[in-house]
């Protein structure tokens, strides 16, 4: 089976401007599917940037198949490649913190709502998801997608893995002072659980935050296959199944747990 070309794309876009992001990750789609890529993945929010003032959440809030949906499909389609990019989601009068994947071909592949809200704002902004697994097909390899915070609790990875997530993406808006979780938890996180991890974070000062960069594809043999710095760009990493079976076969983990020592943790 083929590697999966991903592109990181490290950017916070420009906050409450959809229409320039929308123009932004069209271009940034351009420059991937020249580098090869066949998958684009976006940070938290790309779609209208994070520190928005609350009172303003709902009125930017779109249905996952509304007007900016539609126009990301057709930026897949033109330049043939998958699209991950996060969004708050209007259903009806609830708002969530979303993340939808679009098809080479425009369709939507998946839409995840975060399930793990972090901070007061997220908490007073969004309603927080009820399904922690949502995966979807692209390429003969299983994607799974989680959103920023999410990813630091052991258990919602754990379940991506028993649930045979091969790849896990995961937009973020990672903030000053906690760049130890890029650093250090996310390749452990892809190691323990023996998937690809990719962490796309925004970067720079937003509002009330700094978000520190450093998006990484971490690999399930402990490694950092690609690693951004803290300003805007775009990174390159292979996701390669032949590495990840060798890796899996090597690793013990998930075959030597025993799930009846941990009804405690439910």
């Amino acid at each position: 089976m083929p590697t999966l070309r991903t592109a990181l794309l490290q950017s916070s876009g420009r906050l409450g401007d959809v229409a320039e992001n929308l123009k932004a990750l069209d271009e940034a789609a351009e420059r991937a599917a020249q580098g090869g890529a066949g998958l684009l993945v976006t940070s938290e929010m790309f779609l209208t940037g994070y520190a928005l003032d609350l009172d303003a959440v709902p009125g930017y809030a779109e249905p996952r198949d509304g007007d900016s949906a539609r126009a990301i499909a057709d930026i897949a389609r033109r330049h043939g490649l998958a699209v991950l990019y996060g969004y708050p989601e209007r259903d009806g009068e609830t708002v969530y913190n979303s993340a939808q994947l679009i098809g080479r071909d425009g369709s939507s592949l998946a839409n995840y709502r975060k399930t793990h809200l972090f901070g007061c704002f997220e908490q007073d902004a969004f309603t927080p998801g009820d399904t922690p697994v949502v995966q979807a097909e692209l390429d003969g390899i299983r994607i799974g997608i989680m959103i920023c915070y999410d990813v630091e609790f052991p258990e919602n990875v754990r379940s991506h893995a028993l649930a045979g997530t091969d790849l896990l993406l995961v937009p973020t808006a990672q903030m000053h002072p906690f760049q130890f979780v890029a650093e250090h938890v996310v390749p452990v996180r892809a190691f323990e659980n023996q998937m690809y991890v990719a962490y796309v974070n925004r970067t720079g000062p937003e509002g009330e935050f700094e978000f520190v960069g450093l998006s990484c594809l971490a690999s399930p043999d402990g490694t950092t296959r690609t690693r951004a710095g803290r300003g805007e760009e775009m990174v390159f990493g292979e996701v390669d199944p032949a590495l990840l079976g060798a890796s899996r076969e090597s690793n013990p983990y998930l075959r030597d747990r025993r799930p009846g020592l941990y009804a405690s943790l439910v």
